[in-house]
């Protein structure tokens, strides 16, 4: 295990913020707080509390959907020390992270939808099946439209509640990611490129996705 590659994994689309360093199939460390709107305060810290101060021969990063300035507060932290250290970065989608963390933890779960909170009333939601897979695109959608489209699965993740106000007796399991859970996602789940994974039109946007510099 000493000679696997360190995975520097970082989680900050929810309201949670964590840090987790992987070797092979191993968490050697990790850290998860809910902080709301506080991971440009947390996370460096936390990075920094991790054994060697977090040093990663790579460095994977959570790439949304989820909310825009937690996003991209991760997002700058992993191209920032990815240039620093001379490693790779890659990305990998919260929704994914939640589908497997959910399969991993119910072994009887076939099928699953994850619904995280979105912007403007919406959900961003997704169906999986296991072991895991994509059955659905990502997609941002009212809780009435979303609890229609869960079609029987359960379904795992922060936006569960507002599906929860709609009807009752579903299987509804409030969950956030945690960046220790990236150890079960498949190497494919694992190669997204380094830039945000909106799933809707941003609220706001770079002078650079505005074509203006």
């Amino acid at each position: 295990m000493a000679d696997a590659p360190r995975i520097l994994v970082l989680e900050t689309a929810t309201a949670a913020c964590s840090v987790a360093l992987l070797a092979g199939d191993t968490v050697l460390a990790q850290a998860h707080e809910i902080v709301g709107r506080g991971h440009a305060e947390r996370l460096i810290p936390m990075i920094g509390a991790l054994p060697g101060g977090g040093r990663a021969d790579a460095i994977l990063v959570d790439v949304g959907p989820g909310s825009f300035t937690g996003v991209r507060v991760g997002l700058a932290a992993a191209r920032g020390l990815a240039i620093g250290w001379g490693v790779p970065v890659h990305g990998y989608s919260s929704l994914a992270l939640l589908a497997a963390a959910g399969f991993a933890s119910d072994p009887d779960l076939h099928r699953l939808s994850v619904v995280l909170e979105g912007g403007h009333g919406e959900v961003f939601v997704q169906h999986f099946s296991a072991p895991l897979m994509e059955t659905a695109p990502l997609a941002s959608l009212r809780p009435d439209v979303a609890l229609a489209a869960l079609d029987g699965r359960a379904a795992i993740g922060s936006g569960v509640r507002h599906l929860a106000a709609l009807a009752g007796g579903l299987d509804l399991r409030e969950a956030l990611p945690r960046a220790a859970d990236a150890l079960l996602l498949p190497p494919a789940f694992t190669t997204l490129p380094p830039r945000p994974l909106y799933g809707r039109g941003p609220d706001a946007k770079t002078l650079a996705e505005r074509g203006l510099a």
